[in-house]
């Protein structure tokens, strides 16, 4: 199980039981943090899910180890010929965390997924019964061609301006 989760304008990917670096976090040491911008959680068995922006519900909690400083960057400025030369370090402060736990069954998770999958589960019932359009025009062109025409009621909309398949449409018709 895995998750990806924003933290200080930062995207990490997640499992539980990781270090990692992030930028510095206010509390102190042995602190426990909840993050609650989860954008995408992937429970391990091939479901997953995708937030809009975030995931309902979701958050990872993690524990506060260390806050220490990054490693130095060198800023070196120099204009030559003209005896200006700078030389100044930057160390960030970041924080060290680990991740104690991925929590995905908060007040709209599950109750969301559980009714998002009863609703799922009606509505490719209903579309089975339609074709779909969602098809090139060689394709539309040979399905209206080999439908009976009871079948295809409905399947060309009337905005539709691709002439191959209206040609179709209208010979079909005809016939």
């Amino acid at each position: 199980m895995y998750a990806v989760v924003e933290i200080g304008g930062h995207q990490y990917k997640v499992s539980e039981g990781d270090v990692l670096f992030v930028d510095k976090q206010a509390d102190e040491s042995g602190g426990t943090l909840t993050f609650d911008r989860v954008l995408l959680i992937n429970d391990g068995n091939g479901k997953v899910d995708v937030g809009q922006p975030v995931v309902e519900g979701a958050s990872i909690e993690a524990t506060l180890l260390d806050n220490v400083k990054s490693d130095k960057v060198i800023v070196f400025k120099k204009k030559r010929r003209k005896g200006y030369r700078v030389k100044r370090g930057h160390r960030q402060p970041m924080s060290q965390i680990e991740i104690n736990k991925i929590d995905t069954s908060g007040s709209g998770s599950a109750g969301a997924s559980a009714g998002k999958s009863a609703d799922e589960k009606e509505e490719p019932k209903q579309e089975s019964a339609q074709v779909s359009t969602d098809m090139t025009a060689k394709e539309a062109i040979s399905h209206i061609r080999n439908t009976p025409l009871e079948e295809l009621e409905g399947f060309v909309p009337e905005t539709e301006d691709r002439v191959t398949v209206l040609d179709a449409w209208e010979s079909k018709q005809e016939e």
